[in-house]
């Protein structure tokens, strides 16, 4: 087993002296630039009488200080990067189960009409969602979240293999995330997809040739220039019916570059990290197979987006004042690239969005993947759908309990077992029943789980631990808890799910709720649910006598020298131990 922490900490000192190669690189090509801008200027002034040789030093000394801009960018962006894995590592070192309400908490996910989310704390500050989550896009935020919430129970140990591969591949995940990390950009994924759907073109089909004889012609012209055939005016005539040719789309242009210039860093970021997931060999089947829906005609989907960049690239030369000019005269320029734009459109749009889906998928897989390789001593459940026992677990613990002073618990319930739990106020009832809920939220979605061994059999969660009600809907409290009960019990009508209930009927009286507790009970046991409810309502108990599949469990309380004391540790059988009157009395309320 490796420690995680040194991992990071060594991994810290290795871009910290990456970095310092990569900024001295840096100065080096500035110097570089800088000396080339103060040779062609030299060189200009020396020959400015003689035309030709002005104009060939310019191109040559533009040509190389576009090449030098290149390589510029190229170590700034490694320069960047290197500062996002640095902070992506020092991140890691300093997280916490006490210290990670720096990362985005979920909170937009939260849905109080969702089957478990609203009662474990799935979203918010401090919740499992805000320790879990490295997402860096948007979409694989929201597609994390997907994942938490969807109940989804097929194939979770095709899951458990691809997040057991992805924790183990430290520089994929890293690599992705500083990727990610790196792209900002106004325009939303959804927007850019929208864009491409309903794209309208403009560019004739006979500019697919047309653009290129233009070209040729105009190399021509310039050797025939150059070689004294052809005079000044006939040159300028050449250069201004390029100009001529060009100018009749350039509105149509414009529009296109406008939008393509805001999507262009999408593209290329994107294609960045499809060609990190299109290296990366994955063996587990699932990783193959999302693997096999990023590519096209056996050709991987990056290279595509790649030529799309740079189709978008080259159209944004047009910007800049001198070469706009002189390629749209010479070379018809925007007509070339807008034609090579639209015809990459028309053949792959329909691949962009399940691209965009790949990524995120991943983004979040890399969030699950970090999780398995941060808590090595996790156990992933042992997968068993002919079992008996529905859920057995050792050791169970919160994720987010701290070592120091969480305590381990141990649970089996088989199927269609039924447990009624008991116990004084704050003896860890509720506690127990979240660290159920969220064990059987991670084993569904493949991670491993905080306990010493887990044996699981499939089954969707559903629970009733904190209802709200709402007025603005007139509703009363009651009335929202009987609500909630009744989509449990509906839900149970259709499908095998485990309930997890918390004082239900807390909205009425304490011999009616003891009655209605009763009889929903039975309803669950007469739909073989299985699960778990914490009542305070000791004659709830009684059902065990009534019936096999029910069994009691408690958390007990103790006076110990006129101080309460907790162990937190649940046991079979009914809690005899409440605290109420101490409490009050203790607090000096009665």
């Amino acid at each position: 087993m490796t420690d995680p922490k040194q991992i990071y900490q060594n991994r810290i000192a290795e871009f910290k002296n990456s970095k310092k190669k990569v900024q001295k690189k840096l100065l080096i090509f500035s110097l570089l630039r800088l000396f080339v801008f103060a040779l062609v200027v030299y060189g200009a002034y020396q020959f400015w009488g003689d035309f030709r040789v002005v104009a060939l030093i310019l191109f040559v000394g533009i040509a190389v200080f576009v090449a030098l801009i290149h390589l510029f960018s190229n170590f700034k962006y490694q320069n960047k990067k290197l500062e996002a894995l640095l902070d992506i590592n020092e991140t890691e070192f300093k997280t916490s189960r006490s210290n990670f309400s720096f990362f985005p908490d979920g909170e937009k996910y939260q849905n109080d009409q969702h089957a478990f989310s609203q009662d474990t704390d799935l979203f918010g500050h401090k919740s499992f969602f805000q320790y879990l989550n490295r997402t860096q896009l948007p979409e694989g935020e929201k597609c994390l979240a997907n994942k938490l919430q969807e109940n989804h129970i097929e194939a979770i140990v095709e899951k458990q293999e691809l997040i057991k591969e992805i924790a183990e591949k430290i520089d994929f995940r890293q690599d992705f995330a500083a990727h990610a990390k790196l792209m900002q950009t106004d325009e939303k994924t959804d927007k850019i997809l929208s864009w491409l759907t309903n794209y309208k073109k403009f560019v004739p089909q006979f500019m697919s040739w047309i653009p290129y004889v233009f070209s040729g012609l105009s190399v021509v012209v310039i050797v025939l220039f150059y070689i004294e055939i052809l005079s000044g005016s006939q040159f300028l005539l050449w250069f201004f019916i390029g100009i001529g040719i060009s100018g009749i789309f350039l509105k149509k242009v414009n529009a296109l570059s406008q939008f393509a210039g805001k999507a262009q860093s999408v593209f290329q970021q994107y294609a960045k990290l499809l060609d990190l997931i299109e290296q990366t060999e994955f063996t587990s089947i699932n990783g193959k197979e999302i693997q096999s829906t990023i590519s096209q005609d056996q050709i991987q989907f990056s290279a595509y987006l790649k030529k799309f960049s740079k189709h978008i690239d080259n159209l944004e030369q047009r910007n800049n004042m001198l070469l706009g000019v002189v390629f749209n005269g010479f070379l018809l320029w925007d007509l070339q690239q807008s034609y090579k734009i639209e015809n990459w459109i028309k053949q792959h749009y329909l691949k962009v969005k399940s691209t965009f889906d790949v990524i995120a998928e991943f983004d979040a897989l890399s969030s699950l993947g970090n999780f398995s390789f941060n808590h090595q001593n996790y156990v992933f459940p042992t997968i068993d759908e002919q079992a008996k026992t529905q859920l057995h677990v050792e050791a169970a613990i919160h994720p987010l309990l701290e070592t120091e002073t969480a305590v381990a618990n141990n649970l089996s319930l088989q199927t269609e077992n039924f447990v009624i739990l008991t116990g004084a106020n704050m003896a860890g009832k509720s506690t127990f029943l979240r660290t159920l809920a969220l064990q059987i939220i991670m084993a569904n979605i493949g991670l491993p789980v905080r306990a010493k061994k887990c044996i699981y059999r499939p089954i969707k969660l559903i629970t009733s631990m904190r209802t709200t009600d709402s007025l603005a809907d007139e509703s009363s409290y009651f009335y929202a808890e009987l609500t909630r009960l009744k989509q449990i019990v509906d839900t149970l009508e259709n499908e095998n799910y485990f309930v997890i209930l918390d004082e239900i009927l807390k909205g009425t009286n304490s011999t009616d709720k003891a009655i209605g507790a009763q009889k929903f009970v039975k309803r669950l046991l007469r739909e073989k649910a299985v699960g778990i409810i914490a009542t305070h309502d000791l004659s709830l108990c009684t059902l065990a006598d009534e019936f096999s599949t029910i069994e009691n469990y408690y958390f007990d309380a103790e006076i110990i020298n006129d101080e309460l004391h907790f162990d937190y540790r649940i046991k079979e059988g009914v809690c005899k131990n409440m605290n109420a009157s101490f409490l009050l009395e203790k607090m000096g309320l009665v």
